[in-house]
C-alpha cells in the first residue's frame, strides 16, 4: 500500500480524498495556489506545497511544478480528483515514467475515452447504443452548420475534450450555431486547452443517467448501479440521486452490461462513469465516459456502502477487487444537492467573497456534507463556485427528500450569495417529488428565471409564531435596561400584531418554562425552544413537531427563512400596525439607463460604439466569470451614450459598463 499520496486538486474533493487516505493510514500532500494559501484542504493535509499563482494554468494545471512537488515530497502516488489534470493522459504518462502511481486509469483509456469523437467510435464497435452525430471534429461554424443540416436540428455543439457543461451549446437553427460556435470554442480552450468541437443530434426531453464502474487490473469490472443526474442548469448538474426513479431492474442491467463492455474494450482499471441519455421509452444512448471520480459519487457510496476513493486507491496499488457483481446491492435512496456561490435571483450569476458566517448541517446517518470551505474561507473568481455537496439518505426516496428539506433549512451561509433557496424550491416541486425529471426541468419550471415569488412558505403560521416568540425575547431583554425609575419600569406586553406578506396576524405570546404559549388569530399553539438571542438558527418544536427557521434581527423588522423562502416580518403594537398602513414606500433608484455588470468578472469584449442605435436582443458585451462567457444583450431599444469600462477590465457587481439615452 502507498505511504504518501499527493492530491493534484483543491477544495472539497481534495478534502474528500484526505478523509479516506487518513482512514487507511496513508499520509497526504496538498498543493495550493496563491488564492488557496489558507484553504481548508491545505490545513487538513499532512503536508502542503505552494504551486504557483492563482490562475489555474499557472498552478493546478502547471504540470512541471506539480511533478517537482511530487519529487520533493517523496509521494509514491497521486490522486487527481476531478477536473484539472484528472483526465490528462500526458500527466498520467509523466507519472508512469517517473515511477509514481496514478490513482486513476491508464493513459490509453484516458486518451481514447477522453476524446468524445474517438470514444463514440469505440462505443459503437463495443455494441453500445450511441447518439446519432458526426464522427469528426468540425473546423469552423460554417462546417458545423453543414453537419447540423445533415443530421437534422436540434443539435448539440460539444467540446471534444469537454465536461461539466463547458463548451456546450444547443442549436435549433443555423443562426444559433454561428452565434454559439466561437464562445463554445473559447470556453473549451480556457477549460481544457483544446478547442475542438463536434456536432451530434440533441435528444429532446431526455434524462441524464450514468452508470458507476469500478475495475481492477486483474480483469474484474463491476457496475455499481446508476445515478439520475437530469436536474441541470446550463448543462451543469445541480441535483443528483441514486438510484434513478425511472430505471427498472431490466434497464439497469442492460445499461450496466454495456458500460462494462465499453470499459473492458480499453482495459479500464479504476473508478469511472459511463453517461447515457435516456428517452421516455427507456431507450438509452452513450454520451461520454468520465475517466475519473465524479462529483456526485457520494450518492452511489450511500446506497452501496462502498468507499469509491478507497477502491480507487486499492486498485492503483494493484489489489484485486474484494467484491463481485453479485455482491453489489442497492439499499435505500440518496440525494445530492450542489451548494453553489451564485445568486439564483440574478440569473445564477457567480458570487465571490468571504464566508463571513458558515454553519453546515450536522452530519448523521441521514446527512453528509462534503465541503472544502469553513467560516472565513474565500470564494475566488479563479475556480468553480462550489461551496459544498449536501447529501441526504433515507430508506425511501420520500425520506431522502424530507431529510434534504430539513438539512437545507439548517444550512447557514452569510457573506456571499448562494443557491440554497433554489435547491429548497426544487425539493418542493411536485414534478420533482413525483420523479418526473428531464434535463429541461429547470428551464420549463422557471422559464423566466428564479424569483422570490416562486417560493411559497410551507408553513406561514410557523414563521409568525417564531417572529412573535423572538420579538417577545428581545423586548424582555430591552426591559432590563438599568436606571429605570421605581414603579415606572417598562412592562412587556403580551399582545402584538405580526405583519407577514402584507397580512396582519393578532398574536398573544406568553413565556413559559422552556418556550412560549401562543394564540395566533385565535388558534393556540406551543413552542418548545432553547433559542438564545443572536442565534441565526431558531430551532425548536411547534406542537411537538421539530422545526428550524433561519432568523435575522434587522433594524425595524425580522427576516425569517424556511423552505427556501426569505420573508420580512414586522412585529408591532396595535397602534403601530394602524399607522404603518399610511407609511410612504421608498422606491428604488432607476437604473434603466445603464448596463450594469451582473457579476464580478472580466470584460472580454464590447460589441457597440458610442452613438450606435441598438435593438432589443442585440449583443452589447461579453463578461467572463468562472470560465464561462456570458453575453449581455439589450433589453430595450436605445442609443449608446457612453462606454464606462474598457475591454479587459475587471468588473465588480453592478459596475456601470454602458450608458444609454
Amino acid at each position: 500500500m502507498f505511504k504518501k499520496i499527493l492530491i493534484t486538486n483543491r477544495g472539497e474533493i481534495a478534502c474528500r480524498v484526505i478523509k479516506t487516505a487518513r482512514k487507511m493510514g496513508i499520509a497526504t500532500v496538498a498543493i495550493y495556489s496563491e488564492a488557496d494559501r489558507y484553504a481548508l484542504h491545505v490545513d487538513q493535509a499532512d503536508e502542503a506545497v505552494f504551486i504557483g499563482p492563482s490562475p489555474v494554468e499557472k498552478s493546478y494545471l502547471n504540470m512541471g511544478a506539480i511533478l517537482d512537488a511530487i519529487r520533493d515530497t517523496g509521494a509514491d502516488a497521486v490522486h487527481p480528483g476531478y477536473g484539472f489534470l484528472s483526465e490528462n493522459a500526458k500527466f498520467a504518462e509523466a507519472l508512469q515514467k517517473a515511477g509514481i502511481a496514478f490513482i486513476g486509469p491508464g493513459p490509453k483509456a484516458i486518451t481514447v475515452m477522453g476524446d468524445k469523437i474517438t470514444s463514440k467510435r469505440l462505443a459503437e464497435k463495443a455494441g453500445v447504443n450511441t447518439v446519432p452525430g458526426h464522427a469528426e471534429a468540425v473546423a469552423d461554424a460554417k462546417e458545423a452548420v453543414k453537419v447540423a443540416k445533415d443530421i437534422g436540428y436540434p443539435v448539440m455543439l460539444k467540446a471534444s475534450a469537454g465536461g461539466g457543461g463547458k463548451g456546450m451549446r444547443i442549436a435549433h437553427d443555423d443562426e444559433k450555431i454561428i452565434e454559439g460556435f466561437e464562445p463554445a470554442c473559447n470556453e473549451a480552450m480556457s477549460s481544457f486547452g483544446d478547442d475542438k468541437m463536434f456536432v451530434e443530434k440533441f435528444i429532446e426531453e431526455p434524462r441524464h443517467i450514468e452508470i458507476q464502474l469500478i475495475a481492477d487490473t486483474h480483469g474484474n469490472t463491476l457496475y455499481l448501479g446508476e445515478r439520475e443526474c437530469s436536474i441541470q442548469r446550463r448543462y451543469q448538474k445541480v441535483v443528483e440521486e441514486a438510484p434513478s426513479p425511472f430505471i427498472d431492474a431490466k434497464t439497469r442491467r442492460r445499461m450496466g452490461e454495456q458500460a462494462v463492455a465499453l470499459a473492458r474494450a480499453v482495459d479500464y482499471a479504476s473508478a469511472g462513469t459511463i453517461e447515457f441519455l435516456v428517452d421516455s421509452a427507456r431507450n438509452f444512448y452513450f454520451l461520454e465516459m468520465n475517466t475519473r471520480l465524479q462529483v456526485e459519487h457520494p450518492v452511489t457510496e450511500c446506497v452501496t456502502g462502498l468507499d469509491l476513493v478507497e477502491l480507487m486507491i486499492r486498485v492503483a496499488a494493484g489489489e484485486k477487487l474484494s467484491i463481485t457483481q453479485k455482491d453489489v446491492k442497492l439499499d435505500g435512496w440518496a440525494i445530492e444537492a450542489r451548494v453553489y456561490a451564485e445568486d439564483p435571483f440574478r440569473n445564477f450569476l457567480p458570487s465571490v467573497g468571504r464566508l463571513v458566517r458558515y454553519r453546515a448541517p450536522a452530519e448523521s446517518e441521514h446527512v453528509r456534507v462534503d465541503t472544502g470551505v469553513c467560516e472565513g474561507s474565500e470564494i475566488s473568481i479563479y475556480y468553480d463556485p462550489l461551496i459544498a455537496k449536501l447529501i441526504t439518505y433515507g430508506k425511501s426516496r420520500e425520506q431522502a427528500i424530507a431529510a434534504m428539506k430539513k438539512a437545507l433549512n439548517t444550512y447557514f451561509i452569510r457573506g456571499i450569495k448562494h443557491n440554497i433557496a433554489f435547491l429548497a424550491a426544487l425539493m418542493a416541486l411536485p414534478r420533482f417529488v413525483a420523479g418526473e425529471l428531464s434535463t429541461n426541468l429547470i428551464a420549463e419550471e422557471f422559464p423566466d428565471g428564479f424569483h422570490n415569488g416562486d417560493i411559497v412558505p410551507e408553513n406561514a403560521m410557523l414563521l409568525v409564531a417564531v417572529a412573535a416568540s423572538a420579538h417577545r425575547a428581545y423586548q424582555q431583554r430591552a426591559a432590563l435596561i438599568s436606571g429605570q425609575l421605581p414603579n415606572h419600569e417598562h412592562k412587556v406586553a403580551d399582545n402584538w400584531v405580526v405583519v407577514l406578506g402584507g397580512v396582519n396576524h393578532a398574536v398573544r405570546v406568553v413565556p413559559i418554562d422552556g418556550g412560549y404559549e401562543l394564540t395566533l388569530d385565535e388558534s393556540e399553539c406551543h413552542i418548545e425552544t432553547e433559542w438564545k438571542l443572536g442565534d441565526p438558527l431558531f430551532k425548536g418544536r411547534l406542537d411537538g413537531v421539530d422545526f428550524c427557521v433561519q432568523f435575522e434581527h434587522a433594524a425595524v423588522n425580522y427576516r425569517v427563512g424556511h423552505g427556501g423562502a426569505w420573508i420580512d416580518v414586522f412585529v408591532m403594537s396595535q397602534r403601530a400596525a394602524e399607522l404603518s398602513k399610511v407609511m410612504l414606500i421608498n422606491e428604488p433608484p432607476d437604473t434603466s439607463k445603464f448596463l450594469l455588470s451582473p457579476m464580478p468578472g472580466l470584460l472580454v469584449s464590447v460589441a457597440v460604439e458610442i452613438g450606435e442605435k441598438i435593438k432589443i436582443g442585440d449583443e452589447l458585451v461579453v463578461v467572463e466569470a468562472m470560465k464561462m462567457e456570458n453575453i449581455l444583450r439589450a433589453e430595450r431599444d436605445a442609443t449608446v451614450a457612453a462606454i464606462r469600462a474598457e475591454e479587459g477590465a475587471s468588473l465588480t457587481v453592478d459596475q456601470v459598463i454602458l450608458e444609454f439615452v
